[in-house]
């Protein structure tokens, strides 16, 4: 027995029908996953948005990596400066602060993606 066993027909004009061909196409779904996501209420997003979506997902992954990385980093300058009374050498700082203000950047830049991305999302025309 089929989950859903209700058909229904609607009727469009070519116009109406080109653009829901094309709104299909571009959220790369079928007719009925695109229609019943929008009876539902769901936003409905581009495959190019969705593709964007998993490249700021990796962008973040890799951020976050790299900044626990200069986070032990600097909890071992901590630790070596409370064993041994031994303060890292200027150059290992002035490396830290310019990797960190890398990555605050690149941050910066992932944000401004997800600015736009959100900005481009559209209400569904009735």
């Amino acid at each position: 027995m089929r989950k859903r066993n209700v058909a229904i027909t609607i009727r469009m004009n070519p116009d109406e029908y080109k653009l829901l061909k094309d709104k299909v196409t571009e959220a790369g779904l079928t007719q009925q996953s695109y229609i019943i996501g929008a009876i539902r209420g769901a936003t409905i997003t581009s495959s190019d948005e969705v593709a964007l979506l998993k490249e700021i997902s990796n962008t973040f992954a890799d951020v976050d990596r790299q900044l626990r990385g200069l986070a032990t980093n600097v909890n071992q300058m901590a630790h070596m400066a409370n064993a041994y009374g031994d303060v890292p050498e200027c150059d290992e700082l002035s490396m830290t602060t310019d990797e960190i203000n890398l990555y605050r950047r690149e941050s910066a830049e992932v944000w401004q993606s997800i600015r736009s991305l959100i900005s481009r999302q559209k209400v569904m025309e009735q």
